[in-house]
């Protein structure tokens, strides 16, 4: 008697499981992505598209969508990067946020091209209503055929880090290597009973994405045989974007911004604050030291646009491809809204060629 009702309970458990389990996507459960490998073209050549700041719900404004396409029709590239602040507070269930991921995610997915993202301070905004993470909003994007993401390691700050490879044309070696940082999202109210009143109060890297960093940059190095050129993509700048706008870390004036353009040979616009948070995480420093970094960018600062060279690694935005969000204002709100575009050949010195930005203007999106 006792063996049938333990039969029963084993029974009614396992029928239980099955069903419990059966609303879990088998195609995001456990998946990492390292089965999906990018390859430079016949050709050596290999491009990123960089969009930014889409920042809109589940009724996403259509010229957004409307840019996105055009520039994926007329750049054709290989990898697309939405780097930031993909959604806002505006979003009220988890159904929402499944319909805002699905709005920005088809331009790519119609089109078969690989495309990954980052957070920003943004992103859960909804959070408190929706019940969405990073964590959980990362597992929807992973689910689609041509996402490109990585869980991330667990043992470090932020959702989504990660190291993306790309292999040369022939697939015999890493050409080229994406890196994908979460910058987080604000400062704390108080650290150590003082608070951040005038001091900007985003968030800024950790010390162990900074370890992480070069910890598996130097792994990359001794599996290949030598440091592997890349680019950094993180939502929030880093301070050195300040630095570089006026060739100083004090002087904020516009005949430092002068010797600035020659010096660091800035091209772009700049329209307000590099709004960083209040400490230097010493990622700069790291790239620099490692390096590997041809570029870090970013976006979180809608209406700057500029790039230079900053000591060896191009800094640079690429302004907000969200019409839903903020811009300029006025009769010219939405001139800079547009992304940011990479060249690469696996053939020329440190890879990465140029970069350029394409603005929704010049193609009649406005």
């Amino acid at each position: 008697m006792k063996w049938k009702s333990l039969a029963g309970i084993i029974a009614i458990a396992c029928a239980f499981v099955l069903m419990t389990t059966s609303f879990i996507n088998p195609s995001v459960e456990g998946k990492t992505n390292e089965n999906k490998k990018l390859q430079f073209n016949a050709d050596g050549n290999y491009k990123i598209v960089q969009f930014n700041d889409i920042q809109d719900d589940e009724e996403i404004d259509p010229r957004t969508i409307e840019l996105m396409e055009t520039v994926l029709d007329a750049e054709e590239p290989d990898l697309a990067i939405l780097n930031g602040d993909m959604m806002n507070a505006d979003i009220d269930t988890e159904e929402e946020v499944k319909q805002a991921i699905e709005n920005m995610a088809r331009p790519m997915e119609d089109r078969g091209v690989h495309w990954a993202v980052t957070f920003g301070n943004h992103d859960e905004d909804h959070t408190p209503k929706t019940g969405m993470t990073e964590a959980d909003m990362l597992d929807v994007y992973m689910s689609y055929e041509h996402n490109v993401n990585k869980p991330g390691p667990n043992d470090v700050t932020g959702t989504g880090n990660a190291s993306i490879e790309i292999k040369n044309a022939k697939n015999t070696e890493t050409a080229f290597n994406v890196w994908l940082f979460d910058s987080g999202r604000y400062a704390p109210e108080q650290i150590e009973e003082q608070d951040f009143k005038g001091y900007q109060t985003w968030d800024w890297l950790r010390h162990d994405q900074v370890q992480w960093y070069y910890k598996t940059s130097e792994k990359l190095e001794q599996t290949t045989g030598h440091k592997v050129p890349s680019l950094a993509f993180m939502h929030i700048p880093l301070p050195e974007f300040e630095y570089m706008w006026y060739a100083s870390p004090s002087d904020r004036t516009d005949e430092s911004n002068q010797k600035a353009v020659e010096k660091h040979n800035l091209v772009g616009e700049k329209n307000e604050c590099v709004c960083t948070g209040p400490f230097n995480s010493g990622m700069f420093a790291a790239m620099l030291e490692r390096g590997d970094v041809q570029g870090v960018f970013s976006g979180h600062d809608h209406i700057n646009t500029y790039v230079g060279d900053y000591y060896g690694i191009k800094l640079g935005y690429a302004g907000s491809a969200g019409f839903g969000s903020y811009g300029l204002g006025g009769e010219e709100n939405d001139r800079l809204r547009g992304a940011r575009v990479f060249h690469l050949d696996e053939n020329a010195e440190g890879v990465l060629v140029d970069t350029n930005m394409v603005f929704a203007r010049d193609f009649g999106i406005q």
